[in-house]
């Protein structure tokens, strides 16, 4: 029997986790696959039988560029690339037709069209299309009368088909994007969750692991953000998913709210190492209120998953965060040192952002706090 804790079962352990990872992303790109192939071989098949050009190269290579594998701005990829393919055919064929074809030719013609592309416009694609539509004219295939036309036409018959491809066959708009958050939101309420336990069990290691566990979130904020403006892009020219829009809006809407909440946990759980190092007196309230967050983070996911109609709905999403909202009063840190005021105070902002990722306005889920200093205005009474 293999110990779990060898070196053999962890690595056993780790090639199995890769591979799971592996399988996921395959599964999640599966789509954009079957896109990018079909799109290629439609493209050459327009460009070569019905245009009727003998190697349209350009065709498959501009629809597949123009779809990709990443999930975003396909409609301004594909412009960049036609852009790009165009300079870069153009210019090849003006200069190495005047100047034949060497190493400076070669050098001249790539930063010529590359200083013309990133002049035109100034995205990713475009340069890098321009120079290797450059390079492949002058080695590859050489200037002839009438071929950088016909070589343009390709370009742009295979980025129309990227876009009606992506329009026929699109991802859906907020499937992934909607997947994406809930992820971010499982590792927020877990991280606070063991935050939480760490801060009562006086145990570093524990509250050190959440705040890594939360610092990794970054990438997916990012992929967040490219599925988010890749669905509203797929929301606008496929039929399909039209009535997806308000509540892609929505995810929109509360993508910056989200992030606010993550970069408010990482100063939580960071504070919290250090009121743990520091072995400040911590009122245990003050980590109640800290799990009462992670439970209202959960039902936040939940919500983010559901389908219309599904229960935990919004409604009952800011439910639970009022509720825990109107838990987080002064008194919890009454007394206490700084890191435990820092915490209280991330324990605040964080339901605040939450409130508006469930659609509150920030006036609105600011007034659900309890005021931190008495009100001016108000007459104590015994």
């Amino acid at each position: 029997m293999i110990d779990p804790n060898s070196r053999v079962a962890r690595a056993g352990t780790r090639g199995a986790d890769r591979m799971r990872r592996s399988w996921k992303r395959l599964r999640l790109s599966a789509i954009p696959i079957l896109q990018c192939s079909l799109a290629a071989a439609l493209a050459w098949f327009l460009a070569k039988d019905v245009v009727g050009h003998a190697l349209p190269f350009f065709a498959p290579t501009a629809a597949v560029v123009s779809i990709g594998t990443a999930f975003g701005a396909r409609l301004r990829r594909s412009l960049e690339l036609v852009v790009g393919v165009a300079v870069g055919i153009g210019v090849g064929d003006l200069f190495i037709s005047q100047v034949g074809t060497g190493v400076w030719q070669i050098a001249l013609v790539v930063a010529i069209a590359m200083s013309l592309a990133v002049f035109l416009d100034g995205g990713a694609i475009i340069g890098i299309q321009a120079s290797g539509s450059a390079v492949l004219v002058a080695t590859l295939m050489p200037p002839d009368t009438g071929a950088g036309l016909s070589r343009m036409v390709d370009a742009l018959i295979g980025g129309l088909v990227g876009v009606v491809v992506v329009a026929a066959l699109p991802l859906h708009p907020v499937r992934r994007a909607r997947e994406q958050a809930a992820a971010i939101l499982g590792v927020m309420a877990k991280s606070l969750t063991e935050g939480a336990h760490g801060l009562l069990e006086q145990d570093p290691a524990k509250v050190h692991t959440a705040l890594t566990a939360v610092r990794a979130t970054q990438t997916q904020l990012d992929s967040l953000r490219k599925s988010l403006e890749g669905g509203r892009e797929v929301s606008r020219i496929s039929p399909l998913y039209w009535n997806s829009r308000g509540r892609l809006d929505r995810l929109r809407a509360a993508a910056d709210p989200l992030d606010n909440a993550v970069r408010n946990i990482r100063v939580l759980l960071r504070r919290s190492l250090t009121l743990v190092r520091d072995d400040e007196i911590l009122n245990p309230g003050l980590i109640e209120e800290m799990e009462q967050l992670a439970t209202a983070v959960d039902v936040v996911r939940r919500m983010v998953l559901a389908d219309p109609g599904q229960q935990p709905d919004r409604a009952e999403a800011a439910r639970v965060l009022r509720s825990a909202a109107k838990q987080a009063r002064p008194e919890l840190v009454a007394g206490a040192g700084l890191s435990a005021h820092v915490v209280f105070a991330q324990i605040r902002s964080t339901l605040v952002d939450l409130l508006q990722v469930c659609g509150v306005q920030r006036v609105s889920a600011l007034a659900l706090l309890p005021p931190t200093v008495p009100n001016p205005y108000v007459t104590p009474t015994n």
